[in-house]
């Protein structure tokens, strides 16, 4: 009986947390696809990346990370630095995007679950009830995309970020090693190195954006 009663109770937690991962991710992936758009790119138009449609944001495995672990990934956008007229900043401001999204969404939906605790007082039951927990976990899942795409490990968002800033030998260097960054990211994950910090990080954003709100 304990076992069925830990399985509904998954069941259960998938209904917040599967439509608050389909939001984290698809815009993340959005905001990546229409600012390269808007630096002169036709690549992600010419994919079909600038549309809110799921099928063309998910990646399977990535999706299952961000509703276990708190952070996850999508299909990259596919870009074209050749467009932008200055190709670094360019690739830094595209990259930026996705975390900024993010982490703007966990803004908003902090905003949503202070008002909707005091409207319901903390009650779960009903309509309004289902969007308290649904705002408190994209909270947590935003945040969590949104830091760990920051971490400047390629193929990570904070890597092109960082490029951006680094002097030409650098910046060469770290592309260089880019087909690296994935295992070095794994055995990262795999050591929880990575749980103290991004737990740290993420418990003070989340202290400061409800107090934001108070």
């Amino acid at each position: 009986m304990s076992q069925w009663s830990s399985i509904l109770e998954q069941l259960k937690l998938f209904l917040y947390t599967g439509p608050a991962t389909l939001v984290a991710l698809v815009m993340h992936e959005m905001a990546h696809a229409w600012v390269s758009y808007g630096l002169g790119d036709p690549t992600p138009r010419s994919d079909g990346r600038l549309t809110p449609n799921p099928l063309k944001h998910l990646d399977p495995i990535g999706t299952i990370c961000l509703l276990l672990f708190h952070f996850g990934w999508a299909k990259p956008v596919m870009v074209n630095p050749q467009y932008y007229k200055k190709p670094r900043l360019g690739m830094a401001l595209t990259a930026v995007a996705g975390p900024a999204t993010n982490l703007l969404l966990a803004f908003l939906f902090s905003g949503l679950y202070i008002y909707l605790l005091k409207l319901t007082g903390g009650t779960t039951g009903g309509v309004t009830g289902y969007f308290l927990l649904f705002a408190y976990y994209s909270i947590f899942l935003n945040i969590g995309l949104g830091t760990f795409n920051l971490i400047p490990i390629p193929p990570l968002d904070g890597s092109k970020i960082l490029g951006a800033f680094l002097p030409n030998r650098l910046y060469f260097g770290l592309m260089h090693y880019e087909r690296y960054g994935s295992i070095l990211l794994i055995v990262l994950l795999y050591s929880n190195l990575l749980d103290g910090p991004l737990s740290a990080v993420r418990g003070f954003l989340i202290q400061l954006m409800m107090r934001a709100w108070l």
